[in-house]
């Protein structure tokens, strides 16, 4: 008799045919083998259901539901209710994970029975797979803690690794909380046991405008205030919010020409020089007649890279 996998890789997909293939292809190739890989697609419209098919006959580590669209906390908690490993390992249809994570992040695990949940560092990219920076991250319980009780999310929700008893006694995720439900999580995770990162990228993120997140940046601020709110009242301690700035842009040409600078900066400074001149341009776009935008082309085309990793 088979013994049950030690990790459920749980994976909604929606519409995510561009970016599917790569993320599949990151899980079934990690170092770390005795998985079982629980896909629902949520009723994507495009390719998505045919790749994914593809793949399920390849591979019978992989476990696809197919269903009309229910939402993404909808599909991750009916994943849950699948799942027998001990560990519960979150991926997302357009990320990447880097072909050791689940091994280190399994193997920390094992090693702090104490820790309920673990991330780690990220790499960030864009839609074409061009890096703009590493993000690095939080890795004491205490520090962590205490950024998501002031709105902020030190784990990033695609990294995570947790264990299935806890998210199961903190009663997985609230559907009331999209789409912050993961901020909510980590926050009720912290009450059962105690949260971390690895200080070394586990994953690849991916920024792109189709992205959840990118479409819901105002809702995202009030529902992490509210989860904030419940928090304090369950542990019956006063609180401030702090976390009113948008992490991804909007629609304006501002916001626009704000965070193409952003992401130009972090290309340069990570000596991406091409990927930080096609950002310069993009932030000319959006208001030719600013000059931070003109300062990052100038910089990006002759300024030279302060370390030797050159795209």
């Amino acid at each position: 008799m088979k013994n049950k996998p030690l990790v459920s890789i749980l994976m909604p997909v929606y519409n995510a045919a561009d970016y599917l293939k790569q993320a599949v292809d990151s899980i079934l190739q990690q170092t770390f083998e005795d998985f079982e890989f629980l896909i629902i697609d949520d009723g994507s419209t495009d390719q998505s259901l045919q790749i994914l098919q593809f793949y399920a006959t390849k591979d019978k580590r992989i476990k696809l539901t197919s269903r009309p669209n229910k939402g993404l906390v909808a599909s991750l908690n009916e994943m849950i209710s699948q799942a027998q490993g001990e560990f519960l390992a979150r991926m997302d249809a357009d990320d990447i994970s880097l072909s050791d994570r689940l091994a280190r992040q399994i193997n920390f695990l094992e090693s702090h029975p104490d820790v309920v949940c673990v991330g780690g560092a990220y790499e960030l990219i864009d839609s074409k797979n061009r890096l703009l920076t590493t993000i690095s991250v939080l890795c004491d319980d205490e520090d962590i803690q205490k950024q998501a009780l002031v709105g902020h999310t030190s784990l990033s929700h695609p990294t995570v690794v947790m264990r299935r008893t806890a998210v199961i006694q903190a009663g997985g995720y609230n559907p009331t909380m999209l789409p912050v439900e993961d901020l909510d999580l980590w926050l009720r995770l912290g009450e059962i046991g105690k949260l971390s990162n690895l200080e070394q990228p586990v994953l690849k993120y991916r920024l792109h405008s189709k992205s959840i997140s990118e479409k819901n940046r105002i809702k995202q601020r009030q529902k992490a205030r509210k989860a904030c709110e419940q928090a304090w009242e369950r542990r019956k301690i006063q609180g401030k919010f702090e976390a009113t700035e948008h992490w991804r842009p909007g629609s304006d040409n501002l916001s626009k020409h704000q965070y193409c600078l952003k992401y130009g900066w972090w290309a340069f400074n990570s000596s991406q020089r091409q990927t930080a001149i096609i950002y310069a341009i993009k932030s000319i776009q959006a208001l030719p007649f600013q000059k931070n935008g003109w300062k990052l082309l100038a910089c990006s085309m002759f300024k030279p890279l302060q370390n030797s990793k050159k795209d």
